[in-house]
């Protein structure tokens, strides 16, 4: 991969880092050193959508345009995957201790925060997006962190989360659109839902070892969801219920060798869930695999996750479903994405990538119009202008299919480009 395709993907990794970044525009200030950093985007996203002859819901479904209103083409104005970031970091060295704090903005492209789709636009929070009062702007990182290279790092605060983090940052759509919600909200979708689960924003407290020889685990206690159900349930009741603390982990080992860089991982979570119904089992769980190579100019990711009550698209959500009157039951789930690019010599990068997200039903429930499975392809072109600026091209074809068979299908494409900073 060429320098300024790894300065994007760097500035995308950044802004979602798990440390203070320190690449942007650096102020020194007295004993710290402060550091501006961001990035800007926005596309024009066309999609035509096929709905299934008899107009059935699916509830759950990730094609962009609504089930059943007789919608079937849209083009809009949005941001991508990677929201608009305005972060603001700073560093220091006391008492032998490395101290950095973040603090972020994220402000959408789109005229409006109405949410959109089956899945809501995903605005904050994707396990609260079916609440009202979603807006155009997040506040996604307020954190800090302390520690050394000898012992490891202490952060605490809002950041994204452990478990299926590696995913989102090694997909390639993180600089595109992939899959779109619609007009409203504050990003896309990229592959959230068609290939892992959303590691969402998480209010933690978090450690980190040191790098030892290319290996390095992070353990953290985090904000545990509610289960939200929405128009996915299988009855009219919510599965509202108040939940503990999460517990999430991961460790990797990246390693180089000759031409040959690479990276594997895997990460999980479990936390406790307490709802107004019978339960078998209240231990959400969930894990993941994967691994990046790259060889001269070309690119392979693989990642595959599975859980029980972890739901589908967003982290608790339609984990559960009602099997009679005051009982429910863990829904399973799992999916993975594999992911191909190749930089030409012009330095442009081509990327393809397959992926899906599975819901099961639970045991002994009948919910025909709930969400089976969302799948996606997507293609795409991203080119380095300078070595700031990428200019991003991008199609997706996206099919979701309930449980009863029924399917939806919508073709996206994109154009548009991305700033860091």
């Amino acid at each position: 991969m060429n320098k300024n395709i790894k300065l994007a993907v760097a500035g995308a990794v950044l802004a979602l880092s798990a440390t203070a970044a320190n690449a942007g525009i650096v102020i020194p200030a007295g004993d710290w050193t402060l550091d501006v950093s961001g990035n800007v985007n926005t596309y024009s996203v066309w999609t035509k959508q096929d709905q299934n002859a008899a107009k059935t819901a699916i509830n759950g479904g990730l094609t962009a345009l609504s089930n059943g209103t007789g919608q079937t083409t849209q083009n809009n104005m949005t941001t991508g995957l990677l929201p608009n970031f305005l972060s603001v970091s700073g560093s220091t060295r006391q008492n032998d201790l490395d101290v950095t704090f973040l603090i972020s903005i994220q402000p959408g492209s789109s005229n409006t925060g109405a949410l959109q789709g089956a899945a809501g636009g995903y605005c904050g929070a994707v396990s609260n997006a079916a609440s009202p009062g979603c807006t155009n702007q997040n506040n996604r990182q307020a954190f800090m962190t302390f520690g050394d290279k000898s012992w490891g790092t202490v952060k605490v605060g809002k950041d994204l989360g452990v478990f299926a983090s590696d995913a989102i940052l090694s997909d390639m759509t993180l600089l595109g659109v992939g899959a779109s919600t619609g007009a409203g909200g504050n990003t896309t979708l990229g592959r959230i839902g068609a290939g892992y689960i959303y590691a969402d924003w998480k209010p933690q407290i978090s450690y980190t070892t040191p790098n030892f020889n290319g290996f390095q685990a992070t353990g953290a206690l985090t904000q545990a969801w509610n289960q939200e159900e929405g128009a996915t349930n299988s009855a009219t009741s919510t599965l509202r219920g108040g939940a503990s603390t999460a517990y999430e982990g991961k460790a990797s080992y990246s390693f180089a060798a000759n031409d040959v860089t690479g990276k594997v991982w895997v990460s999980g979570i479990a936390q406790k869930t307490v709802l107004a119904y019978v339960v078998d089992d209240t231990t959400v769980y969930a894990g993941d695999i994967g691994a990046n190579v790259n060889y001269a100019n070309f690119g392979l990711t693989g990642y595959y996750y599975g859980g029980s009550g972890i739901g589908t698209t967003g982290q608790m959500l339609s984990g559960y479903g009602i099997t009679t009157a005051g009982h429910a039951n863990q829904r399973d789930s799992n999916g993975g994405y594999v992911q191909a690019t190749y930089v030409l010599p012009t330095k442009t990068k081509v990327g393809v990538s397959w992926g899906t997200s599975r819901l099961d039903l639970a045991s002994g429930e009948s919910a025909p119009t709930l969400i089976k499975e969302n799948e996606m392809w997507v293609a795409g072109l991203y080119h380095p202008l300078t070595k700031h600026l990428n200019l991003v091209a991008e199609y997706s074809y996206l099919r979701s299919e309930n449980q009863g068979g029924a399917e939806d299908k919508a073709y996206s494409g994109s154009l548009g480009a991305i700033l860091f900073f």
